[in-house]
């Protein structure tokens, strides 16, 4: 697939971020596909830090294995990336700092040395480097020279016009010094469209699960700040009061899942959200919603772990934990978005899930696909029809009918999902403890009869979800594959790509992908991986926690293989690539 790859680096507290966006929401804006990827450290100043931007004729998922076009604003950012720069690439340092650019290995780069810090200060300020990297991107990849114009007066209008025009000034000297001295050396990967283009969002994930809350009408969230999942807490916070709606940060996790537990027993549509250590603190109130049968949707954004670990990196490893946390059994629902538009969807019908079921659904990102921005079309969003479904839910006018106390909150029924009611009906009134109860939850009840009654009942409530028709996507031949792959998540684009080559090389292959992994739809995972001659799970930890999930709800034991990655950083399509070459012998003649 034709794609042009970029990336600048240097220091947090450079700009780096400010640079890769306007990059980024520039091109989006003009019509093109764009992928953008932050790699930084749990460092408000100092460290390295880089964003990479990926332009494609089409909507990707990932920011690609290779590096067409570098900005490095030290030297650290070239020591940390050159290995990813292409054959032909093109290495532009900031002559200013870097008298002579240091790197081992023989590969063929272009190298151009601008003054950029030097440019920045005759515009105006140093801090306009990001600026001037600007001008230097649009000369190399055939930008028009004006192109960043709109965003600059967006971004710094309200500081006045003399700020606006130094900026200008400052992109337009690393434009012409590029022009002149290199000029135009890539070429983006389709004709420029016209500058009213631009038909596409500009989403991240967490952004995606924030809008898509609110679309189902959710209309109060609590959470305490944690990296990934802050930035759904600060968009929910631009958006939510504009419904009615509130935002609340609370002194921590537990308090802010407790928060969320009580606004939904109140009838009021409500989530939480978070990252693995949040998560963990608040286990013992999942547990709680699960008793008492309260409608409830928490956001685990995953990051690195143990402890504190690598807060700003991503990782898979929260996934047993997901699957079995709290004390006791509760039904649970969780699902594994794969897209930003996943992401904005199963966000809405998470609500719709927890409402029917009357318990905890958790919808599983991380921080790849939390904290990436890519163009999105506006109709996978915008066109979306959100169903709410404010099921299970007893009305008023049967409540009238029934006398004071006849009333049955956690009623034994066939489906295990009994007629809920709100605080301020007619009728109604109930206890949500946290204690085994009857049927009326009117008291505390440790009667074994009645514990079995309650505890079946709960747990056969996911029994008339087809999880099955939901809970997967697959690419490939059905009836048998020589290899098939299988992630969960966020590995959907490079598990695509890699299965894409694969079968360019021949080999015929088949890629599953999961996006709901409790209740787990293991009559369809049994059937296609049935017909497979070697199964590659591949998954951002070092157990193989999905690996194991499979084998043991439908088995294959002797063809699964582990394709593993924890350094914190995404998969590249290659690292999946190398692993099939190891795991096969031989595929069509092809050997590892």
């Amino acid at each position: 697939m034709p794609q042009l790859t970029w990336k600048v680096g240097g220091a947090q507290g450079e700009g780096i971020d400010s640079t890769g966006e306007i990059f980024a929401t520039t091109l989006n804006r003009l019509g093109f596909y764009v992928f953008s990827y932050r790699h930084f450290m749990s460092l408000i100043k100092g460290g390295h830090t880089n964003y990479k931007v990926r332009v494609t004729p089409s909507q990707s998922g990932y920011h690609g294995d290779e590096l067409d076009l570098l900005i490095a604003f030290d030297q650290s950012t070239i020591d940390e990336n050159w290995k990813e720069l292409s054959e032909g690439g093109v290495l532009i340092y900031d002559s200013s700092r870097i008298s002579s650019p240091d790197f081992p290995g023989d590969k063929n780069f272009l190298l151009c040395p601008v003054p950029i810090t030097e440019m920045a200060k005759e515009a105006g300020s140093s801090i306009m480097r990001n600026m001037v990297a600007s001008g230097v991107t649009a000369a190399m990849v055939g930008l028009p020279r004006h192109a960043f114009d709109p965003l600059i007066v967006e971004r710094f209008g309200k500081k006045g016009e003399k700020v606006v025009a130094s900026n200008k000034v400052a992109i337009q000297a690393g434009y012409d010094f590029a022009l002149k001295r290199f000029g135009q050396r890539k070429e983006l990967p389709q004709p420029q469209p016209e500058e009213d283009g631009g038909g596409h969002l500009f989403l991240s994930g967490n952004e995606a699960v924030a809008l898509g809350a609110l679309a189902a009408g959710c209309r109060f969230l609590a959470a305490y700040p944690i990296t990934p999942a802050t930035e759904i807490m600060y968009t929910a916070l631009n958006h939510f009061p504009q419904y009615g709606g509130k935002v609340v940060q609370a002194e921590d996790e537990i308090a802010a899942c407790i928060m969320a537990i009580g606004a939904n027993y109140a009838g009021t549509r409500a989530m939480t959200s978070t990252s693995g250590p949040g998560f963990t603190l608040m286990q013992e109130s999942i547990g709680l919603s699960g008793v008492t049968e309260t409608p409830m949707v928490i956001v685990n954004v995953m990051r690195s772990g143990p402890g504190t670990g690598l807060p700003t990196k991503t990782e898979q490893s929260d996934l047993n934990e997901m699957l079995y946390g709290t004390h006791g059994e509760i039904p649970r629902i969780v699902l594994t978005p794969t897209t930003v538009t996943e992401c904005f969807r199963y966000a809405a019908e998470a609500f719709n899930l927890a409402e029917t079921y009357q318990c905890p659904v958790i919808l599983a990102t991380d921080l790849f696909l939390g904290m990436s921005k890519q163009s999105v079309p506006f109709e996978e969003i915008d066109g979306v029809q959100v169903r709410i479904e404010r099921a299970s839910r007893i009305g008023d006018a049967d409540l009238a009918a029934m006398g004071n106390g006849e009333y049955r909150r956690y009623r034994v029924t066939e489906s295990g999902i009994s007629p809920r009611s709100i605080p301020g009906q007619k009728n109604g009134r109930f206890v949500a403890m946290s204690n085994e109860h009857d049927e009326g939850a009117t008291e505390e009840i440790e009667d074994s009869r009645n514990r079995v009654e309650q505890m079946s009942k709960r747990m056969r409530k996911l029994d008339g979800w087809d999880v099955d028709a939901f809970g997967y996507v697959y690419d490939g031949p059905e009836e048998s594959t020589e290899i098939t792959l299988v992630g969960f998540g966020s590995t959907r684009a490079q598990i695509g790509e890699a299965a894409a080559r694969l079968r360019e090389r021949g080999v015929k292959t088949g890629h599953l992908q999961l996006r709901a992994v409790k209740p787990f739809p293991e009559t369809s995972v049994c059937r296609l991986l049935s017909g497979a001659s070697r199964i590659v799970v591949v998954e951002n930890n070092s157990t193989g926690q999905l690996a194991e999930v499979i084998r043991a709800r439908v088995g294959f034991h002797d063809r699964i293989t582990h394709c593993l990655k924890f350094d914190g950083d995404p998969f590249t399509v290659q690292e999946i690539l190398n692993h099939c070459n190891r795991s096969q012998e031989v595929i069509n003649g092809w050997r590892r």
